[in-house]
């Protein structure tokens, strides 16, 4: 799988700060202010394949608040398709600005078990999961006309014990056997327990974290990869400071020292919405220049 024509090539997990606009303009769109900064700040920041910043509310809501059957954080009844495109637009905008982005769902388990289960329609989440994966693909297939270079499906649940792996699975499985273009599969947290179940799930890509989760790198090898892509934490997203780039490089390196870097995807561990604006950008400004500085070393 080829995304970029560059060897090592960066994006990010996908969250940004919002910034929100003020004026006329923001009681029409509050947050369309926000969009444009993600968008701007990562392509000023030089990232290869960006995203919309996903500004729009917290993982869980962005999502779950336009599914029919779902009713705050309850479900309500059988849960279908979104009647109009959740992501698309914002998706758009940053495909105007740049040629590569990365389209981002939250994926099926995670978003079952963000909400509790109050109709007789669905006897447990594993059944719940199933019918959101429908949805999801739906919304998938939208961002896929638009012209992303890659579907990146999240699933934070699956580090923690709390999901049903296998129907997991069958729920990635079945919105990735759907779509022409590459899915990538994020897991962040300590991947020890999982990372069998994980690698058995048929995407693309997967993006797991190492910057905070170094330990990581002691549970995978290039052999596990069969093929396939890895995005390469190597930005500590839960950090407020702004690591030199000298420390990112050497994150770097140790993650060439166990995958081809012709199969690594650079980025930070998880989203920086949580930071502040300087700190999100001068870690994507760092994490370039990182990149550039190994690429160069492997390119002669």
């Amino acid at each position: 799988m080829t995304l970029t024509s560059v060897l090592l090539p960066t994006t990010v997990v996908g969250s940004y700060p919002v910034v929100k606009g003020s004026g006329v303009r923001a009681l029409m769109d509050p947050l369309k202010h926000a969009v444009e900064v993600a968008v701007a700040d990562q392509i000023g920041a030089g990232i290869d394949i960006i995203s919309d910043g996903q500004v729009r509310g917290d993982m869980i809501r962005a999502f779950t608040s336009h599914l029919p059957g779902i009713r705050g954080s309850s479900v309500v009844g059988k849960v279908q398709p979104a009647a109009r495109p959740i992501t698309l637009a914002d998706t758009k905008y940053a495909l105007s600005r740049h040629p590569k982005v990365k389209g981002i769902l939250t994926g099926p388990s995670t978003l079952a078990h963000g909400l509790s289960i109050e109709t007789p329609f669905y006897r447990n989440k594993d059944e719940l999961v199933l019918d959101i994966a429908q949805a999801l693909a739906v919304e998938a297939n939208y961002l896929q006309e638009a012209g992303v270079t890659l579907i990146q499906v999240d699933e934070p649940i699956f580090s923690t014990g709390a999901a049903n792996l296998a129907v997991g699975r069958e729920a990635v499985n079945a919105i990735a056997g759907m779509l022409r273009v590459p899915v990538c599969l994020h897991v962040c947290g300590n991947l020890g327990d999982v990372i069998d179940d994980v690698l058995k799930i048929n995407v693309a890509a997967f993006d797991f974290e190492f910057a905070n989760n170094p330990k990581n790198l002691e549970v995978l090898s290039a052999k596990d990869l069969r093929g396939r892509m890895i995005g390469y934490g190597c930005v500590d997203s839960a950090d407020p400071g702004v690591e030199s780039i000298e420390t990112i490089k050497k994150r770097i390196e140790a993650g060439i020292d166990l995958f081809s870097p012709d199969a690594m995807l650079l980025d930070p561990d998880c989203g920086l919405r949580m930071q502040t604006r300087d700190a999100a950008l001068g870690k994507l400004k760092n994490m370039v220049v990182a990149a550039g500085d190994v690429r160069a070393e492997y390119t002669g």
